[in-house]
């Protein structure tokens, strides 16, 4: 009786603490796997560009667009973008370097009408750019730093495609599905900062807790059946 009224109290008491975050995991839960991770990303908004083909021969050497740029890079990427081939420059220290594997030169400022142009180019469907405007600062949703150039459309899920106000490249896509993943998955990992940490002390204790409350269901749940297993074997047995 000692561990009925034990196992009673601790399920009951544990169980109104945590359940409402157990109602956010199991409802997070539900809506995360019903929503195709394809379509949380906007790859079905996406087309597949085939990339241009480097003409190396005409461009610089890459000695000489680290001297026209003035970085000594340790490491140095060179990619078509559509604004032409650039290098992406990583020197010891600081931030990467993105220039025109042309001149050497970082691009151009990119105006609203071009930022609008390369978007479309890169999405997916028939609905028309609603809204074309450079961040200085990357929004947390995006998980940049930096600015970028926001491109948004007129469909349904209500895509925006970020890109790079250096190159034009889409940098990431978001939609209203994302959101509202984002949002469950954030009260998923009881994280409601950014998302990013699901192992943190909150989350532990709560799932120890709740680990607590399956252990305590299970006892009740033994005795129970135990309980009435006796009462039937001890109940008289009529004569045929």
């Amino acid at each position: 009786m000692k561990v009925l009224r034990l196992s009673t109290q601790l399920h009951k008491w544990i169980a109104l603490v945590v359940g409402l975050q157990v109602l956010f995991w199991v409802g997070g839960g539900l809506v995360m796997t019903a929503i195709p991770i394809e379509t949380v990303r906007g790859e079905h908004r996406a087309v597949e560009l085939m990339p241009d083909a480097l003409e190396l021969g005409a461009l610089p050497a890459l000695g000489e667009i680290a001297r026209r740029a003035g970085v000594a890079p340790v490491q140095a990427e060179l990619h078509t973008t559509p604004r032409g081939p650039a290098w992406t420059l990583k020197p010891a220290a600081g931030e990467p370097v993105v220039v025109s594997a042309a001149t050497g030169r970082p691009f151009g400022p990119m105006s609203a009408a071009e930022a609008s142009a390369f978007a479309k180019g890169a999405y997916k469907g028939e609905a028309r750019v609603s809204g074309a405007v450079l961040l200085e600062t990357a929004p947390e949703e995006t998980g940049r730093t930096g600015p970028l150039w926001r491109v948004d459309f007129a469909d349904r899920e209500k895509t925006s495609f970020y890109l790079s106000p250096d190159t034009g490249e889409v940098m990431t896509r978001r939609s209203g599905v994302w959101r509202i993943f984002d949002f469950f998955w954030r009260l998923h990992v009881m994280d409601w900062n950014d998302g990013e940490d699901f192992n943190h002390p909150l989350i532990i204790i709560t799932t120890a807790l709740t680990l607590s409350i399956v252990i305590s269901g299970f006892i009740l749940l033994w005795i129970r059946i135990s309980r009435d297993l006796k009462m039937v074997r001890a109940a008289p047995r009529r004569e045929p």
